[in-house]
């Protein structure tokens, strides 16, 4: 009988655990490939959308004045990707912009940003990578022109709490935190944002579609979205439309957007609201 409930209490333990590793990875995923896009960039892209059968096994490259990187495979392939790394490693390669051998990451990844996240969400996060299907591909090495350094977003400091995630606004800071829309939405003088003009817009991005300049997404009315209800911001975020029904260009990741519940939508117009209005 003792060997019978020691049976029943084993089985339910692994069950449990299993339930909340399946519940992490969801969570995992919903965060990854919604508003924090990373698809947008570790998946490589060919004509006329992603390459199929190749998810997060590098993508997207840069070469500017201080380097040049490929984003890497994060899939859970052992030699190309992150599959021989700890859930450790990998956390702080995604908080503290660096490898396990040490080498910094460049700063187009957004660490700065996610010291935001909730323990639970971190953990979330290392679950979906590690249950990525491994996919081998070898990226070029980075190569760095200057010395790389990370910087933390005012704000994001420190990991959000329960509590935080309650509230509604603070939900939205959140959100749009881990969601690095800030890094878009500011402007850059030598490299660095002008915190003075946070949400201001005003950074050029060339591509497929031309060129765009991120727009002014503070509560000004007129120079920013203050004017604008709280439906035509959610369709300008997971649409790419104005108002006016106009089509917004690129880079930014609408077809993420649309995957995030009404909830956090909601919460990210409602932060979007008290961000002080500035020209």
């Amino acid at each position: 009988m003792v060997k019978l409930l020691l049976g029943v209490v084993a089985s339910v333990a692994v069950a449990t655990s299993a339930f909340a590793q399946s519940a992490a990875v969801k969570r995992g995923d919903y965060l990854a490939n919604g508003v924090m896009t990373c698809a947008n960039c570790h998946t490589p892209k060919g004509p006329p959308a992603a390459v199929a059968g190749k998810d997060y096994s590098g993508g997207l490259s840069w070469d500017t004045p201080t380097f040049a990187v490929t984003a890497p495979n994060i899939t859970s392939e052992k030699e190309t990707g992150i599959g021989g790394w700890t859930a450790a490693q990998i956390k702080k390669a995604l908080i503290d912009g660096v490898r396990p051998n040490g080498v910094p990451l460049a700063p187009i990844m957004p660490s700065g940003f996610y010291a935001i996240l909730t323990p639970s969400d971190a953990d979330a996060l290392v679950a979906y990578m590690q249950s990525l299907k491994p996919v081998k591909n070898k990226v070029k090495d980075p190569v760095y022109k200057a010395q790389m350094s990370m910087h933390r977003w005012p704000g994001t400091e420190k990991p959000a709490t329960a509590a935080d995630l309650r509230d509604k606004v603070k939900l939205g800071h959140y959100m749009v935190a881990i969601g690095h829309c800030m890094e878009c939405h500011t402007p850059m003088v030598k490299g660095q944002p002008q915190l003075d003009k946070v949400g201001t817009g005003g950074r050029k991005f060339p591509g497929p579609w031309g060129e765009s300049e991120s727009r002014n997404i503070t509560s000004h009315k007129e120079k920013g979205i203050g004017g604008w209800t709280d439906a035509q911001i959610k369709t300008a975020i997971t649409q790419g439309k104005r108002p006016d029904g106009t089509a917004l260009k690129g880079p930014m990741g609408y077809q993420y957007y649309a995957t995030m519940t009404n909830e956090d939508l909601d919460a990210v117009v409602a932060y979007l609201r008290t961000v002080p209005a500035k020209e």
